[in-house]
């Protein structure tokens, strides 16, 4: 009898039952696409996209024992590669087919920082992203049919970017703007390691240097970048406006939902505001 392959994921060690509660999704679980979608927009709707480790001097662990300890039992939030374990690792529980894809934000020479997952279901391969933050609500076929697709009041498509690459673009006011270039070539635990690592230590990198917190939802994308929120609904007007110590304290917490301690917070605080004095 053949070996079984090692779970070089470590999958088996995630609590499918605790995750399941903590993004409150109660539906199917046979493996179809329909529950793929219900999954993906659960999370997303549950488990904020955020940074605010990195910012207080700890740094981001990128093994999934150490995810799901914070966005399952501690009820944190975090990025992508935090929240694109996390569901893959649920999903081949459920009996997905999944392979891990790094992508590139922005320009197509940029470095692979971000994780997406490619979901199998009945010879159909799926993008999922629960990481990107602004991004989909929901999976999209993976296929170069041009097709766009509506996520409540957002549109979006893929698009084949030459023999080994695919496009995520999003509808913006009237052109398709890229919101990044994805490898298909599966990936291992240990090209993670390294992505995650430069994600969050390089100083140059965009979570270094200020602290992005973002939930979305079929009601609406909330986004805090520093001390400025914004708050976009399809349809309407964008709401912006840069928070004071006591607002911002109170948006961690209550607007996103954040686990944070009273000291956490506090500390927080203090470093958005150095940041915005300098200026």
């Amino acid at each position: 009898m053949a070996a079984e392959p090692p779970d070089e994921w470590a999958t088996g060690q995630l609590d499918l039952g605790a995750y399941l509660r903590r993004i409150s999704y109660a539906g199917d679980l046979a493996p179809t696409a329909a529950t793929l979608a219900g999954l993906h927009r659960a999370h997303v709707a549950a488990i904020p996209f955020e940074n605010a480790d990195i910012m207080l001097g700890r740094g981001v662990r990128a093994d999934l024992p150490s995810i799901a300890d914070k966005l399952v039992r501690r009820g944190r939030g975090g990025y992508c590669f935090e929240h694109g374990q996390l569901l893959a690792a649920a999903l081949v529980q459920l009996g997905y087919p999944v392979d891990r894809l790094l992508a590139r934000v922005g320009s197509p020479h940029d470095t692979r920082s971000h994780l997406v997952l490619r979901v199998h279901v009945g010879g159909q391969p799926w993008l999922a992203d629960t990481g990107f933050g602004t991004g989909l609500i929901e999976p999209l076929p993976l296929r170069d049919d041009g097709t766009p697709h509506d996520q409540y009041g957002w549109t979006y498509r893929v698009r084949a970017d030459g023999a080994h690459y695919w496009q995520l673009q999003e509808r913006q006011d009237d052109r398709w703007a890229t919101c990044y270039h994805v490898d298909d070539q599966p990936q291992y635990p240990a090209d993670v390691l390294v992505a995650n690592h430069f994600t969050s230590t390089y100083p140059d990198s965009a979570f270094v240097r200020q602290l992005v917190v973002i939930r979305k939802d079929p009601g609406g994308l909330r986004r805090l970048t520093g001390r400025r929120l914004s708050i976009t609904r399809p349809g309407l007007p964008a709401e912006d406006g840069y928070l004071d110590d006591a607002r911002f304290a109170a948006a961690l917490t209550g607007t996103f939902g954040l686990r944070l301690s009273a000291e956490e917070v506090a500390r927080l605080t203090a470093v958005t505001r150095d940041a915005a004095d300098v200026a």
